[in-house]
């Protein structure tokens, strides 16, 4: 812990409360820590993150480790600089976080990313919280897949157990033809797969809940998600979806929130398919379809991230007004800077607010996250006029 702890406080449910001028330390140093900080600042907390890439986007507002995330010489020179410590992605070496809970204060813990590290582990988490998910099958041969496939049917998708993300370590299959290509493309034989049943779903939606030690629980408004290349391209809300559905999504959230102990976020992925809810994937920390609440929403999801891990009263989530949050990738960013310069006359004319978010990155990679804009406006139509009219987001 840091030298100078600041105050903190017991309240009557015996959990500890860290106050503002506390120092908060991120295992990890991109885009979601970089807001938190932002976020947590106004607050009045000090952030250091630990990250190996020189000058990351959150060490370029606050102090940063420049180190590997399994170190663990670096990750005990977080804790002792640190008076509670959080992470803004859930492949944090889970080794790590283990020894942080012994040395340190890790309100998370290390059991939540034991089970969103392992998308078995957390289907049977989400399971067992009587929260559906679409039918699966664990696969560590060729011939469990054959099995699983005759039994789940095609097209379905083979996925690794660990790591993938934005579309990666995944396969769709579409034949039987295609079985052993796939087991032995995702390293089948020498890590565990998962096949699941492929969910003709009408929309992915998601919802983001947050929880503190002291048992509170909020959820923000389901967010309507679009995704292109398998990556997010845009999060609608209000979600396009019946009062019913919406209401249902955020107590499914709310469930798998308490059943696992949550502590800070936890991004639900959900798919609707005639009428029913599947839940697709987890993540415990602040999620890219999150980032509307950064100005539509009475608190942000980061604020909202702080104050659960300090176990401050969480804040009201509320929605002010309509919203599309649309990812900025790497071959956006040059149309989108050109645009900034120049008068938004599209924006005048139809009555909306673009919130331009850039991340800091060095590199503008294809593909890569770079920043996001929140387009207020009176209704979703119009703030996706402007994203059409644009023609940033092009194809």
């Amino acid at each position: 812990m840091s030298e100078a702890h600041k105050p903190q406080a017991a309240n009557s449910a015996g959990t500890q409360t860290i106050l503002p001028g506390s120092t908060i330390g991120i295992l990890g140093g991109g885009q979601l820590g970089r807001m938190m900080a932002h976020a947590g600042s106004r607050l009045g907390y000090r952030f250091v993150a630990l990250d190996p890439t020189e000058d990351a986007p959150t060490g370029q507002v606050a102090g940063q480790i420049v180190a590997a995330y399994d170190d663990r010489e670096a990750a005990r020179e977080l804790a002792k600089r640190s008076d509670v410590i959080t992470y803004e992605f859930e492949n944090v070496d889970a080794g790590v976080a283990a020894m942080l809970m012994e040395e340190s204060y890790v309100p998370q813990g290390s059991e939540l990313l034991y089970t969103t590290q392992h998308r078995l582990r957390e289907k049977r988490a989400i399971e067992a919280a009587g929260v559906p998910v679409a039918p699966y099958a664990a696969v560590n041969s060729e011939a469990d897949l054959r099995e699983a496939v005759a039994k789940l049917g095609v097209p379905s998708v083979l996925k690794t157990v660990t790591g993938g993300y934005d579309g990666k370590g995944q396969w769709v299959l579409r034949s039987e033809d295609e079985i052993a290509e796939a087991f032995e493309a995702l390293g089948g034989g020498k890590m565990e797969l998962v096949l699941e049943q492929f969910i003709r779903f009408d929309m992915e939606i998601s919802v983001i809940a947050a929880r503190s030690p002291q048992g509170e629980v909020a959820t923000f408004l389901p967010a309507e998600n679009v995704h292109v290349d398998n990556i997010l391209h845009l999060s609608i809300v209000p979600a396009r979806i019946p009062d019913a559905v919406a209401s249902e999504a955020e107590a499914l959230a709310r469930r798998i929130a308490e059943a696992l102990g949550v502590v800070g976020l936890i991004a639900v992925e959900l798919f609707l398919a005639g009428g029913q809810l599947y839940v697709n994937e987890l993540a415990p920390r602040p999620h890219n379809s999150g980032h509307y609440t950064m100005e539509a929403c009475r608190t942000s999801q980061f604020e909202q991230h702080v104050r659960a891990i300090c176990n401050l009263p969480l804040g009201g989530t509320e929605l002010l007004t309509p919203v599309v949050m649309v990812n900025v990738l790497g071959e956006h960013v040059a149309p989108l800077l050109e645009r900034m310069a120049e008068h938004d006359e599209a924006a005048e004319r139809l009555g909306v607010e673009p919130k331009v978010h850039l991340y800091g990155k060095h590199e503008a990679k294809h593909k890569r996250k770079m920043g996001h804009v929140n387009v207020l406006a009176a209704d979703t139509e119009s703030a996706l006029a402007w994203i059409s009219e644009t023609n940033i987001w092009r194809a």
